[in-house]
This record gives C-alpha cells, structure tokens and sequence, in this order.
C-alpha cells in the first residue's frame, strides 16, 4: 500500500528527538514539526475535535455511526524519538521483495543489516522493508505506530459502512524519556480504554510490563596527598564500587529474559571527594520489585556504618506494572486477540521488558494494553519495519473498532 509507506516516510525525515536535560514539555522544539503537522492532516481527512495543547499533546474523535451505545476506545502512539541516536536527517529506503541475505546500509561505512546477527530478518523474506542509510535511526518506533493509525481513520471515514462507536486518537511527545503520559489529560480524552500501538513483532499484545524505579547512589571523600594518606584519604570512587561490586552479578539485563528482574548501572562518575552512579531497578512482580529497592537502601546503610556516612542512595519510582490495571477489565485484551485471530495473526501476548505510556495511562484511569507496530532494532541504524507489518497492524485497529461495536459486554 503507496500510501502507507509515503506517510510514513513522510513522518521519518522530520527529525523529532526528545530530550531528557530539557525541562519543556515537548522537551524539544522540533518535535512541534510533526505535531502541528498531524494535527492539520486529522483535520483533512474529516476527523472532528481536533486539537493540540500548549504541551503538543493532540486529540481527535471519529464519531460514531451506530444509534447504540458502546463503549469510547482510543488508539495512542508518540512522535517523538529516542535521545540515544541521531533522528537527524533520516533517508529511508524501500527494500522491495526483500531476498533474505544482507542489507548494506552504508558500504562506506561497510554498515550491514544482516539476518546471521538480526535472526527475526528471516521472517520477512518476500516482503517490502524499510530501511535507514546507516546514519540514523528510522523512527518506526513510534512513527509507525501514528503511521497506522492515521491510516485506519482515514478508511474508516471513507468506508461508512463499517459500523464502529466512537473512536478517540492521542499522539504525545517524549515517550521516549519517560514523560508521555505525564501530561495527558484523561478526562478530556474520554475514553473508556485505550490501545499503544507501540509494539514491534506482528502479533504481539502486552499488558505486562517492568515495575520500575531510578536510583542515585551519592559517595563523599577526603582527598589527601597519596604519599601521607593512610588512616586519612577516603576515595568516594573506592566506595561507589564497592557498591556496586555488592549488587548480585547475575541480575543484569544481559544475563537476564521474560519476568526476570535486574539492576542496571547506565553511567558513572567520580573524582577522590564526590562519585555518582545511576542505575535502573526493574522487576515484573511488585513484590519483589520492593525488595530490590530496599536492598539498595541496606546496602547503603551498610556501608555508611563503615565508612562514616559517606553514601548516599535516592530512589524514585518510574511506572508500575499495568497488570494489576487491566486484569480486572480483561475484555479488552480478548478483543485485541480476538481481532488478531480473525485475520489470521497468531496473537503473542507476553511481559513488555520496558513500559509505554500505556502502563504510565492505566494507572491514571485508562487502561492500556499494548499492540505490536511492526518495527525491529529501535533506537539504532540497524532499525527496520515491514510494509506487511504496518498494513496488518491497521487491519487489526479496523477489527478491533468492528468487533467493539458488537461485543457482548455482558460476558
């Protein structure tokens, strides 16, 4: 489908990476691009309550065409991309009938995308991909997402006779550093639950994610003259890793899969008087995400008792696991299956080994649940998506509209 790939390309090359130093909401200016650039398209293609708020957060409705009630849904996705690659100057390329072998991105930089490294490739042999230049990261997450959406509004205006309720859509900025749905305003979106499409592999449907918490660790020193230091220097790097060489070796992210928890040390720094680290706590069960956090705060007081209270440890939590959210309210993942089931997609529903908006939107009163999007490698030069996947991903927000308006709610 031309139309897909064109809006989608569309929405790549316009550059709107989040930053999580900026304390503006967009965190960056850019991101206002896409936003004021999406919200004339939703008013071009006949959706109605378009609107885009002073933190670029955008809403529209597609009324219903049914004279019974049943239930508001929405379909959610974010344009900003990740701070940890290069969103600048993204030059997609369509990879048509996709021969199964390697992918040379860049051949001056010898830059390849290659199915002996990126197993899930094999998947999509036969098939159109896009691609970056090896520059860039391509931005289908979550590009693609707003791609499929977009485009399943569109047919349902041009196809009346596809009875639906009404339909709310929210686009929102930096997702991407943890912000959103920080801003979103529930009430105005009215929806009685929601759907991410921000998922990757067709077929997967997640309403699990990461209970998850950030955490500074603080270490002071002495600094003396080496020379004359015993029984007086204290080096603040010394401390931070014996700390850090205290957290349980195997409990990393890459020694880690499926529910396993972790503790993930991203950045550290340090000179003999003051050293920091940050890391992640994350863990799918609340109850042992708990305890990880109050092993950290014993550590601490362990160590302070050695070393005369010079560390300190601050923690904050991030987002929850959805679950507890959606289980109560779990038609809404059997219509998202069911959706799937009737177009011929095997649904994948497993724990996400992260968190969305949508964990952050349940427990603000909207539950949730994550679809896949179709994209693979985010956040990198190696990222890619099918056109197959998009275009299944828009069959199953057209089925899942089709099937809520008939559902027995009383099941």
């Amino acid at each position: 489908m031309k139309k897909i790939v064109d809006r989608f390309i569309s929405y790549a090359q316009i550059d709107t990476q989040s930053d999580p130093d900026s304390e503006s909401t967009p965190s960056t200016q850019k991101q206002w691009v896409l936003a004021r650039k999406l919200a004339a398209e939703l008013n071009a293609m006949g959706m109605s309550e378009v609107s885009i708020d002073d933190n670029g957060y955008i809403m529209a409705t597609l009324a219903s065409n049914i004279d019974r009630d049943v239930p508001v849904i929405g379909f959610i996705a974010h344009y900003d991309t990740s701070p940890d690659f290069s969103g600048q100057g993204v030059k997609p390329r369509i990879i048509e009938n996709y021969d199964g072998g390697e992918i040379t991105l860049n051949a001056s930089k010898n830059i390849i995308l290659s199915p002996e490294y990126f197993e899930d490739l094999k998947m999509y042999e036969g098939q159109t991909l896009i691609v970056t230049d090896g520059n860039t990261l391509l931005g289908a997450d979550d590009k693609a997402g707003i791609t499929e959406i977009m485009t399943a509004m569109e047919y349902l205006i041009q196809h009346p006779e596809i009875e639906h309720g009404k339909i709310r859509v929210g686009f929102t900025p930096d997702e991407e550093i943890g912000r959103g749905a920080h801003k979103f305003e529930v009430d105005k979106f009215g929806a009685d639950w929601a759907y991410t499409m921000d998922g990757s592999q067709v077929g997967e449907l997640e309403y699990e994610n990461f209970n998850a918490a950030h955490a500074i660790v603080r270490t002071k020193g002495k600094s003396v003259h080496p020379g004359y230091a015993k029984g007086k220097l204290v080096n603040a790097i010394g401390i931070l890793n014996e700390f850090a060489s205290q957290l349980p070796v195997e409990e990393v992210p890459e020694r880690t899969s499926e529910r396993e928890g972790f503790y993930h040390i991203y950045k550290m720094k340090g000179e003999i008087e003051q050293a920091e680290m940050e890391l992640i706590i994350r863990d799918h069960n609340r109850e042992a995400f708990e305890e990880r956090k109050q092993f950290l705060e014993r550590l601490g007081d362990q160590l302070n008792e050695k070393h005369s209270k010079a560390i300190e440890v601050l923690i904050k939590d991030q987002y929850y696991n959805m679950r507890e959210k959606i289980e109560p309210v779990y038609h809404i993942v059997d219509i998202a299956r069911e959706a799937m089931m009737a177009l011929q997609i095997e649904p994948i529903i497993k724990p996400i080994r992260g968190g969305t908006d949508g964990s952050q939107l349940s427990y603000m009163g909207l539950p949730c649940p994550n679809i896949f999007a179709g994209g693979h490698n985010f956040h990198g030069k190696y990222e890619y998506v099918p056109l197959e996947s998009m275009e299944k991903a828009v069959a199953v927000i057209l089925k899942i509209c089709e099937l809520t308006a008939t559902y027995d709610f009383k099941v």
